[in-house]
């Protein structure tokens, strides 16, 4: 089962997580549309944006299928 880590980049984690969108954009992580999104990790988003890190990875990883 894959995992999305702080290491992940927004891209992929879009695609591994189908609710990710709306999970970041309750956040207030407006990444989606950002072309920084391609090279940019969630952890790095976090720092960007003051996200809880662990809190939003269980959020993110909640909707991931096996």
């Amino acid at each position: 089962m894959a995992k999305i880590t702080a290491d992940t980049l927004i891209a992929d984690c879009l695609k591994l997580n189908p609710d990710s969108p709306a999970i970041l954009l309750s956040c207030g992580m407006h990444c989606l549309g950002c072309a920084m999104a391609h090279g940019e990790t969630i952890g790095e988003a976090v720092n960007v944006h003051g996200q809880d890190l662990e809190d939003l990875l269980a959020r993110l990883n909640e909707g991931i299928e096996d």
